[in-house]
């Protein structure tokens, strides 16, 4: 009976404890909510959305997910963030496109190379599942599938068309 009641007491705290990390990776943003980077409202394309939330607990959203790591890469340029280098970002919210549900851009899958364009052009479509990146890069032409600490700034500047 004791280990039962141990199973089902680890098992319902395993279940909160699930619940609880899931639910706390959001996306709230109005109609009047408008990226840092290309200052233009991000309800318009919401498939591509993404947000970083600072030390300070300060929210600032995206158009995209380049758009995110133009900042990520270069957070200086903007210094209304009060944000010196990565080390301040607590974290980074990404649009899954599969799903479109908000997800952790440090565990997601990024695709290089599709037919697929957001507000901000050439980009970056993120995903939680490996596989529904794989699909998505057979179906749209996706050359590469990028984890986050892949991609690089030289990436983002040749997206922009900086190289």
């Amino acid at each position: 009976m004791l280990k039962k009641l141990l199973f089902f007491s680890s098992f319902c705290c395993f279940l909160i404890t699930s619940v609880a990390s899931a639910s706390d990776v959001s996306l709230k943003y109005d109609n009047e909510t408008k990226g840092l980077v290309r200052k233009m409202k991000v309800y318009k394309d919401p498939s591509w959305v993404s947000k970083v939330i600072t030390s300070e607990s300060k929210e600032f959203y995206f158009l995209s997910p380049k758009s995110m790591f133009e900042f990520y890469f270069n957070p200086k340029k903007w210094p209304i963030t009060n944000v010196e280098n990565r080390n301040n970002i607590k974290e980074i919210i990404v649009t899954d496109y599969f799903t479109l549900k908000p997800i952790r851009a440090r565990e997601a899958y990024y695709v290089y190379g599709s037919n697929k364009v957001s507000l901000a052009g050439d980009d970056l479509p993120a995903f939680k599942l490996y596989s529904h990146a794989q699909e998505f890069a057979e179906k749209n032409n996706g050359k590469r599938i990028f984890k986050f600490n892949e991609v690089k700034k030289a990436l983002i500047d040749l997206l922009n068309g900086n190289i």
